[in-house]
């Protein structure tokens, strides 16, 4: 009944998250530079190519 896959060491789980981290500040960071300089028409774009690449990938 339990067939989950597993991380074989604590080193997976903390490159995981860690990677998971750095890849949301990216994303939430970059949109508020952006629209703090003028570029907000720029992240509507941005966040619906986000969500697309989301849907193909999901």
């Amino acid at each position: 009944m339990n067939n989950r896959e597993h991380f074989s060491s604590k080193l997976g789980i903390i490159a995981a998250v860690a990677g998971s981290e750095i890849n949301l500040g990216n994303i939430w960071k970059f949109s508020y530079m952006v629209g703090k300089h003028g570029g907000g028409a720029f992240i509507v774009v941005y966040l619906l190519a986000i969500i697309l690449m989301g849907f193909q990938l999901f």
